[in-house]
C-alpha cells in the first residue's frame, strides 16, 4: 500500500482520514483520535496532505510538515463541490483528498506561531472595541428612556454621562444612577483593555522590519501594517498584485456571459478585517486631501473629481493593497510618486 495523497477532516476529537495511491484508488479510510494523529503520520511515508483551513488547521499543518509531509490548506468553499453524497466526515475527507490533488486549486498560506499570536491580539482588540461600542450604546439607550439624550460619539459618553448622574434636577432614581455608574466602570475597563492590546500590537510593529516598511504607505498605520504582515505572510504566494487585492475582496465581481463583460460591486471575499482596515485608512487619506487648501491634481485628485468619495476610498484601498504586494514580494522601499518604467524597443 503506497499512499500518495491524504485528505484529513479536522475535528475536536475524532479525525477522519482518506488516502489514495498514485492511481487515485482509495487505499486508506480511517478514524483517528486526536492523540493518535501525530503518531500515525509520523510513521506514514512522505505524501501530500490536504486539510480545510479552519480551527486548528495551521497547528496541524506545522506539525505534519515537521514529519516531512507536503501539507496544503484549502478554503472550505473550494472543497464543497467535491462532496459527492450527503455530508459526513468520510465524504468530507474524500472530497478534501480529491480537491488537494487538483492542479489549479488555490491554497491558504500556512501561518507560523508568531503570525497567529499577532492575529490573536488583533482579534481580541477588535472584540473589546465591539463590546465597548455595545456598552456605550446601551448606556445611551437607557438614558434615552428617561428623556436624557447623549450626543453621538463615544467620547461624549465619558463627558456627558457623569454630568447627568450628578444632576439632581432630573428624575433618575438612586438605584438607576448606581446602575449607570456600574456600566460606566465597565466601559472604562473595556477601553483600558483595548488600549493595552493596541500598545502591544504597536510594539510588535516597531520591532518588525516588514511592518515598518508598509506603514510608510499613506493610509496604512501600525495596526493595518501588522495585520497585513501577519495575514499575508509570504507575498510571493500571489502571482501578482491583483491576486492579493482580489484575495482581500477589493476587486469587482463579474457576471459576464456571451462575450459581454459585466462588472459589479467589489466581491467582499477574503479577510473582512483586512479589507475594513484598508478602506478606513483610505478614507482618512481622502479626508486629509480634501482639507488641503492647495490641492495638487494627481491620481487621487482626478479620481475624486469624477467619482463619489466612497468609490474613491475603495479604489485607493485597492491601490494600497497592490503597493503592499510590490513592497513585500520584491523587497522594496515605498517611494511616493513612483511610476514603473516600461522597457522601450
Amino acid at each position: 500500500m503506497k499512499v500518495t495523497t491524504v485528505g484529513i477532516d479536522l475535528a475536536k476529537n475524532v479525525f477522519q482520514v482518506h488516502g489514495v495511491d498514485e492511481h487515485g484508488k482509495a487505499v486508506l479510510k480511517k478514524q483517528l483520535k486526536r492523540a493518535q494523529v501525530a503518531e500515525f503520520f509520523a510513521n506514514l511515508p512522505r505524501c501530500l496532505i490536504g486539510m480545510e483551513a479552519w480551527g486548528s488547521a495551521h497547528h496541524w499543518a506545522r506539525k505534519l510538515q515537521g514529519f516531512g509531509h507536503d501539507v496544503r490548506l484549502i478554503a472550505p468553499q473550494f472543497v464543497k463541490p467535491y462532496v459527492k453524497t450527503n455530508k459526513n466526515d468520510a465524504a468530507d475527507a474524500e472530497a478534501i483528498c480529491e480537491a488537494v490533488a487538483r492542479p489549479n486549486m488555490r491554497f491558504v498560506p500556512i501561518k507560523n506561531v508568531e503570525q497567529q499570536a499577532v492575529l490573536a491580539q488583533h482579534r481580541v482588540r477588535q472584540g473589546f472595541i465591539k463590546a465597548r461600542t455595545a456598552q456605550a450604546n446601551q448606556i445611551r439607550g437607557l438614558l434615552a428612556e428617561f428623556g436624557l439624550i447623549v450626543p453621538q460619539g463615544i467620547a461624549n459618553i465619558a463627558k456627558r454621562v457623569p454630568e447627568l448622574l450628578e444632576d439632581a434636577t432630573n428624575e433618575l432614581s438612586g438605584s438607576f444612577r448606581l446602575l449607570v455608574q456600574r456600566l460606566m466602570e465597565h466601559l472604562k475597563e473595556l477601553d483600558r483593555q483595548a488600549g493595552e492590546i493596541e500598545a502591544q500590537i504597536v510594539t510588535w510593529h516597531r520591532d518588525n522590519e516588514l511592518s515598518r516598511k508598509l506603514a510608510e504607505v499613506p493610509g496604512i498605520g501600525p495596526i493595518t501594517a501588522s495585520a497585513l504582515v501577519a495575514t499575508v505572510g509570504d507575498a510571493k504566494n500571489f502571482d501578482n498584485a491583483r491576486q492579493l487585492a482580489a484575495w482581500i475582496g477589493l476587486v469587482p465581481r463579474q457576471n459576464s456571459s456571451g462575450g459581454k463583460n459585466v462588472l459589479l460591486g467589489i466581491s467582499k471575499r477574503g479577510d473582512t478585517y483586512l479589507r475594513t482596515l484598508l478602506i478606513h485608512g483610505a478614507r482618512s487619506v481622502i479626508c486629509a486631501f480634501q482639507r488641503k487648501k492647495d490641492k495638487v491634481d494627481g491620481w487621487l485628485g482626478a479620481l475624486l473629481a469624477r467619482r463619489n468619495p466612497n468609490v474613491a476610498a475603495v479604489a485607493l484601498a485597492n491601490k494600497n493593497a497592490r503597493i503592499v504586494w510590490a513592497l513585500l514580494a520584491h523587497d522594496r522601499e515605498f517611494r511616493p510618486g513612483y511610476t514603473s518604467v516600461q522597457a522601450t524597443t
